[in-house]
């Protein structure tokens, strides 16, 4: 699946949310995907589009571009993602963004996925 996005938004440490990491876009199709964690979970949340509730999962990855945010998630997961194992979630955040983005998905995946940098 795929999404085009004008803005990731990020927050590595919400302190007004017991310290959770989150990250979070609408894209031009209306629809809202959200992934967040707290330091002291194992475990990630995804939100996306009109689902009644968040999906736990582990073993997420994510790739992160300067114009690409590429999450892949367990094909038996794949619920969370309106049947897809992946969001391909195309960006134009701002470069100066990119540095916060970043640690906000290394605090989300750090000991339960996986962060790959395609930052250069």
């Amino acid at each position: 699946m795929q999404i085009t996005t004008p803005l990731l938004m990020a927050n590595p440490c919400d302190d007004e949310e017991d310290n959770m990491a989150m990250l979070c876009c609408h894209s031009e199709q209306g629809d809202m995907f959200l992934m967040t964690r707290y330091p002291d979970e194992d475990e990630l949340e995804i939100t996306f589009g009109d689902v009644d509730g968040p999906s736990v999962l582990e073993g997420v990855k994510a790739t992160l571009s300067p114009t690409r945010l590429l999450i892949e998630i367990s094909p038996s997961d794949a619920d969370a993602l309106n049947g897809d194992d992946h969001i391909e979630i195309l960006h134009s955040a701002d470069p100066s963004e990119l540095a916060e983005i970043e640690q906000t998905l290394h605090n989300i995946l750090k000991g339960t996925g996986t962060y790959v940098s395609e930052l250069g």
